[in-house]
């Protein structure tokens, strides 16, 4: 009698577990797609193009008051910087902050009053200049950094 019910638990766990199985082809349609957008900038040319103050996008610009990371250089903090990153976890903020210093950038970690981790890849005095700054990264970068923002620093 026990072999029996042992049997029969082990069947139901059988399908239990195998109905919980998600589909190959989710996985696989996912994964094409992914990675018919990542080409796609590969194949096309640079055209960067400087834009004039009229042209330049304000969109996402935040006012925080912010201030550097224990560490951090104070001079890279300027009026206006581009943020490429926000986290709470000091891991991950550090961990965007050395890949950029790779790229030749010189980021700096900025804390908000909530806690929250930003992370500035530029910074500059003239809002169009971080704008302008904030589309290069976007172009250079894409699709990563898509969501980067302007935030304006409040003292």
């Amino acid at each position: 009698m026990k072999k029996i019910l042992l049997f029969g638990a082990a069947i139901c766990c059988m399908f239990t577990l195998s109905s919980c199985k998600s589909k190959s082809s989710a996985y696989k349609k996912a994964y094409e797609q992914a990675k018919s957008n990542d080409n796609s900038w590969e194949d096309e040319e640079d055209d960067t193009e400087v834009l004039t103050s009229e042209e330049v996008s304000y969109e996402s610009v935040k006012q925080e008051k912010v201030s550097p990371v224990h560490g951090e250089d104070v001079s890279g903090l300027k009026k206006y910087s581009v943020v490429i990153g926000s986290f709470k976890n000091r891991t991950n903020a550090f961990s965007l902050k050395e890949r950029m210093l790779d790229e030749g950038y010189r980021p700096v970690i900025a804390e908000n009053d909530y806690g929250m981790l930003r992370v500035i890849a530029t910074s500059f005095d003239s809002k169009a200049d971080a704008a302008r700054s904030r589309d290069a990264i976007k172009s250079k970068y894409a699709p990563n950094f898509q969501d980067a923002w302007l935030l304006e620093r409040q003292y």
